[in-house]
């Protein structure tokens, strides 16, 4: 209890899917994990289990990172799990990833779909990270996570991506603003992943998994698995002079 070496992170979304491979990732390199689920909860204890099993402390938060008045409530309770749990009152590492897709054309998208987007894409993100920040280590690290669709165009993405190049954007300035606590802070941008994410389009659509295959360097759609220690490594000491970047992870998709 109160071991101040022990590093600790929290991952936004870590139910299922990146986020969930990101969790598992990060305790098999010795890091134990909180994770955060919106609707989830017999999910998001199973990876708890899963941490466990490989020797790493872990918690489940439910969390809607889109709704930013609930974040006040959420930063109490994490404040307890990490005072009872760990005897700490900060964590190391914030990864956000909590997030949904919409596969619509930009003519037909509503500005409901628009809300709910920006509001866990983007304004979610900003606020969260905001409200956490005196909860962070100095030396920390912050990974936000976009998407390869800021570098090439695949239609119907219009919305989501341009949210996630504002992530890009904010990812520099945090950077910036944060360096001076020892704060690194930089994007994840993976290529197409075969997950439930976005209904699973990538995972489930025979001519969409043949269509990236096809255009990827390394002749295959990516997997959750090709991404979680990517996001896992950004955390560790040796790529501590690592910051402010937008780093692919996408197989080399449409180059």
């Amino acid at each position: 209890m109160g071991n101040s070496t022990q590093k600790i992170a929290l991952v936004t979304g870590g139910s299922r899917g990146l986020g969930r491979n990101t969790a598992i990732a990060l305790s098999r390199k010795g890091v134990d994990v909180i994770i955060t689920y919106h609707s989830q909860k017999a999910t998001a204890e199973e990876v708890v289990k899963e941490i466990e099993a490989n020797g790493q402390n872990a918690a489940a938060l439910q969390l809607d990172t889109g709704v930013v008045s609930s974040f006040e409530d959420f930063v109490t309770r994490l404040s307890h799990v990490l005072k009872e749990r760990w005897d700490r009152d900060r964590f190391d590492f914030l990864i956000n990833n909590a997030g949904f897709g919409i596969h619509v054309p930009i003519m037909e998208t509503t500005e409901e779909q628009f809300d709910r987007l920006m509001n866990v894409q983007f304004k979610g993100v900003f606020f969260l990270t905001q409200k956490l920040f005196s909860r962070i280590a100095d030396n920390g690290r912050i990974i936000n996570i976009s998407t390869g669709l800021t570098r090439f165009v695949l239609e119907g993405l219009g919305a989501y991506s341009a949210m996630k190049g504002a992530i890009e954007i904010l990812t520099k300035y945090m950077a910036k603003e944060w360096g001076t606590r020892g704060i690194r802070v930089n994007a994840v941008a993976p290529g197409a992943i075969a997950t439930d994410f976005g209904g699973g389009t990538v995972r489930d659509n025979p001519q969409m998994n043949k269509f990236i295959a096809s255009n990827t360097a390394l002749g295959r759609v990516g997997e959750a698995d090709d991404i979680g220690g990517v996001i896992a490594s950004l955390c560790s000491d040796e790529m501590g002079w690592v910051n402010a970047i937008r780093l692919e992870a996408s197989g080399g998709q449409l180059l």
